[in-house]
């Protein structure tokens, strides 16, 4: 289920209000927001996000997760025009072996990616976390 689609359903079940009310509430068929919770649709327009937004009175801060979760949910990934050779050949690697990779791998990529940024300094603690458990799964 992508991020959008739980936070969605997470905000409803928050508000305690049902797909058809939220439906009207933006102007859109239930069953289109049926469709977005469980993933059928890809990630709505930022105007519906900003109509959710408005039509729950959401905080800033929750306005913020919502457009987060609606980024994180994007399901086609385009490369620059000049990007260099070896991350084609890494692109497809990671879209061949995609379906299979366990949550540990995801979160070392994820961390890999991240590594370069200095504003996200538990990325170290992160790594040194996983390596201790593999030390701890290594004694068992």
């Amino acid at each position: 289920m992508s991020p959008f689609s739980q936070s969605l359903i997470s905000l409803r079940s928050r508000y305690g209000i049902r797909q058809g009310e939220l439906a009207e509430m933006v102007g859109y068929e239930q069953s289109y927001i049926s469709a977005l919770e469980v993933g059928l649709k890809g990630p709505p327009t930022i105007e519906l996000v900003e109509r959710i937004c408005d039509g729950l009175s959401l905080s800033p801060e929750e306005r913020q997760k919502l457009h987060e979760a609606r980024d994180a949910s994007q399901r086609k990934f385009t490369i620059d025009l000049d990007a260099r050779e070896d991350l084609y050949w890494m692109l497809k690697d990671l879209r061949e072996y995609l379906s299979e990779l366990s949550e540990a791998q995801v979160r070392v990529i994820r961390e890999i990616v991240r590594f370069r940024d200095p504003q996200k300094p538990q990325i170290i603690r992160s790594m040194r976390r996983t390596k201790r458990h593999k030390v701890e799964e290594a004694a068992m």
